[in-house]
Order: C-alpha cells, then structure tokens, then sequence
C-alpha cells in the first residue's frame, strides 16, 4: 500500500464520483477523507465500501459542534462504521464528549480552519491575536481535553509539534498545495515537503489531485516529495 502521510480529500459530489476516482488512483493511496459535502450523496456509505471491500483507510471530516450530550451521541455512533480519524471542534467541551465514544476512532480537534485570516476571524468575533499562537493555545487544550490529534495549517505545525502536550499525538494538516498549484479558498498553505519537515503526520490534499489530467501521476509526484 502507498505512504498513508498523505490522506486524499474526496471532495467530490457524490459517492460515485467518490468511488471512481478511488479507482483511478489505485494502490498510489491507501487514505481518504470524505467531508460534509458528500455527507448526503451516500458518504458514509463510501467510507464503508472503502473500508471493507478495498482496505483502505478513512478519515471522516465532519468537524462536529454542539452540546457535550449530542456530540457524544452522534460519535457513538459514527464509532460502529470502523473508521479511523473524525473530527470536532477543537473546543474542551466536544473534544471531552467525543473522547467519551470514539471507540477505536482517533478524535482530531480542528483548531483554526486553513481557508480562515485574522480578518476572518475578526468579523467572527475571535479573540484578538496572532493566528499562529491561537491555533497553538486551542491545540494545547484540545490535548488536554483527550484529542488524539489536532487539524491545523502546516504553518502552526511546527508549533504545536514543539507543546509537551503534542507527545504521541497526530498533527493533520490541510491547506497543502504543490509548488505552483492554485490556492482555492485556502489561505495558510504550504507545499507537501514543507508540512511533514514541520511536524505533520499527515497531510490532506484534494483538488490538485482529482482535478488533475492524471490524477494518480498527480498522488505519486506528491508522495514522492515526502520521501
């Protein structure tokens, strides 16, 4: 199987289209992520079939939000379709309730999105202050909560991999792009090499993949910079 460091986003419009350019890319990658987008086009039951009848690995990326009770209930839940990372907010109170019901699934908290700047965050109502030393301060008290790792850009990773906290911990980073590809809506990027020498198991990278004349070519030459 292909280094599972780099985690495909099958950011795509249903589970078909999932599926097929899960085929296209073959035994080049061996961990996907399927998100919100394609929660009502039959994600969970791509996940599953991934899962069960490719081996592959699967990172949920539903960044749940709510009452410790719901949050709780809904990861239970998620629990029994044998998956191996989901996501919640990176809040103390969701990281505390999903830790509760993860089973065997790893609970990363998402700290700052990567399509988020200081004027995002301004017109949020978030505490002034640098991006890179928030995403450090909810990180270190997602830990404490009982993440299993954090979601952050690859310019906190270095950071938060440098937090007694961070011991044993997985570090995620979306936001990375190729040197030359198209940012999108991301805003705190860097290329695949740059996110692993500053600390991240894992990296997500979606459309410069599945938008790509070869999309396997694409995953391989990616994966050939995290050697």
């Amino acid at each position: 199987m292909s280094d599972d460091r780099l985690i495909v986003a099958l950011d795509l419009p249903d589970a078909l289209s999932g599926l097929q350019m899960a085929e296209r890319l073959g035994d080049a990658v061996s961990f996907y992520k399927i998100g919100l987008g394609m929660l009502t086009g039959g994600g969970l039951a791509l996940a599953n079939e991934l899962k069960c009848e490719h081996g592959k690995r699967i990172f949920l990326d539903m960044k749940l939000f709510d009452i410790g009770a719901t949050v709780e209930a809904a990861v239970r839940g998620l629990a029994q379709f044998d998956l191996d990372f989901l996501t919640v907010h990176g809040d103390p109170h969701v990281v505390r309730a999903a830790a509760q019901a993860k089973g065997d699934m790893k609970i990363l908290a998402v700290t700052i999105l990567t399509s988020l700047d200081r004027a995002d965050l301004d017109a949020g109502l978030i505490v002034p202050g640098n991006i890179a030393d928030l995403v450090q301060t909810r990180a270190a008290r997602a830990f404490e909560a009982g993440a299993d790792g954090v979601i952050a850009s690859p310019q906190e990773a270095a950071l938060i991999r440098a937090l007694p906290e961070a011991h044993g911990k997985l570090i995620v980073t979306p936001g990375v792009r190729p040197a030359g590809a198209a940012l999108g809506d991301q805003k705190r990027v860097a290329t695949p090499g740059q996110a692993i020498a500053a600390g991240a198991d894992h990296i997500v990278v979606g459309r410069p993949i599945h938008t790509a004349d070869d999309p396997r070519a694409m995953a391989q030459a990616i994966l050939s910079q995290l050697a």
